[in-house]
């Protein structure tokens, strides 16, 4: 439980530290309970580059995502950006389809419309993604180590019908071609995920020559490439290469276990799942390894060390400003995937707008309303713009 021992006022007028990338010098404006350096959307001038505002995030799944698509959420609505919404509302693009134009809730080929951000789940398709989104757009995605990944999966996707009939990971890594169906509609929750997130074949050739092949997409469709392992040092890359200010990226984690359903694996079960997951792992440990150097050539790491300090002071801040506590209750779950999450409990008594701002700190990830009478899971209506932004209860989480 934290203890409210900062004044919000104090906080919320804090300084962030200098950036490489000029920090926004445009109107102040109250935004949502946080006087923050806004962007020149709402007029005055930068000097330098703009902050990037056309942007395309593939959200891959248990790798931190969640928190990565709230701060998109956040900075969107204080910037009045449009959101490419799925068509007819939820909280996905027809995953596990590969991504179409027409999937976009608002989407016409006869009109020369165009959405600023695309942040929702689907399966990646470039040329249809284009479609949808500015020629300008930036395009990044964040990665997990596909053994932690693959745990995470089977906890959470337990009723998928590779995991349905064994009591342990271990168990279906004893004899994975027994339980798994290379042509079952949900077989990708049990292998090769984010290859499958990233529009590839996650049964397909493990051959250098292959993989070699599979990186060069990546890299030629994708600007950067985030590591959830070291959140807290992609978030400063992140402002880097949008060149937002460190209140953009000030995060909680949202839609992340409990740590008591978590377990540490074997070795042996350990190797099992980097060669099960072979195409995850070559991603993973090519662009791990890329990560560093672009951090190396962008920031620096005596800066990172500096900025990182820096954010963890500022979420701190803000954590015990607006957070109560967390709640660890069983929600109601989604029907394949029975979990326990952690949530976040608000202080009672906060003004409306520092209510708003703290609100947005936690949304879309599960969030018990402290200041209402019903508790609910909290996610983001399906609109296309961003002012029309509202929360709403589910039995989802995104």
């Amino acid at each position: 439980m934290w203890s409210r021992n900062v004044s919000l006022g104090k906080i919320f007028h804090m300084a962030a530290p200098r950036v490489r990338c000029p920090l926004w010098t445009g109107g102040m404006r109250e935004g949502q309970g946080l006087t923050l350096q806004q962007s020149p959307l709402a007029g005055g001038e930068l000097q330098g580059e703009r902050p990037k505002t056309d942007i395309v995030f593939l959200k891959v799944h248990k790798s931190a995502s969640s928190t990565v698509m709230n701060i998109l959420f956040r900075f969107g609505e204080m910037h009045n950006l449009t959101f490419a919404f799925p068509q007819g509302g939820g909280y996905q693009l027809y995953y596990p389809y590969h991504f179409l134009a027409r999937f976009v809730q608002g989407f016409s080929p006869l009109s020369p419309r165009r959405f600023n951000i695309l942040c929702h789940h689907m399966r990646f398709l470039q040329p249809e993604v284009q479609k949808v989104v500015p020629s300008s757009a930036v395009y990044f995605s964040i990665l997990r180590n596909p053994v932690q990944l693959m745990e995470s999966s089977f906890v959470y996707y337990k009723g998928a019908s590779a995991f349905s009939r064994v009591r342990s990971l271990e168990e279906f890594l004893s004899q994975p071609w027994r339980y798994y169906d290379p042509t079952s509609g949900d077989r990708h929750y049990a292998r090769n995920l984010m290859t499958f997130d990233f529009g590839f074949n996650p049964d397909g050739d493990v051959s250098p020559e292959r993989v070699q092949l599979m990186l060069k997409a990546i890299e030629s469709s994708f600007d950067f490439l985030l590591i959830s392992e070291y959140f807290d040092e992609s978030m400063v890359l992140l402002k880097e290469m949008l060149c937002w200010d460190l209140d953009s990226v000030v995060s909680f984690p949202l839609n992340s276990r409990d740590s008591s359903t978590k377990s540490l694996l074997p070795d042996s079960v350990v190797e099992k799942l980097k060669a099960w997951n072979r195409l995850d792992w070559e991603i993973y440990t090519h662009f791990n390894r890329t990560f560093w150097e672009r951090i190396e050539r962008h920031i620096g790491r005596e800066r990172l060390r500096r900025e990182v300090r820096a954010l963890r002071q500022r979420q701190a801040e803000l954590a015990r400003a607006c957070l109560q506590g967390t709640d660890q209750s069983l929600f109601p779950p989604h029907p394949k995937c029975p979990r326990q999450l952690l949530a976040y409990t608000l202080f009672l008594g906060l003004q409306e707008t520092q209510w708003g701002y703290c609100r947005h700190c936690n949304s879309p990830g599960l969030l018990r309303p402290a200041r209402g009478t019903v508790p609910a899971l909290c996610g983001f209506l399906a609109v296309q713009d961003s002012q029309q932004f509202m929360q709403k209860c589910s039995v989802f989480s995104l």
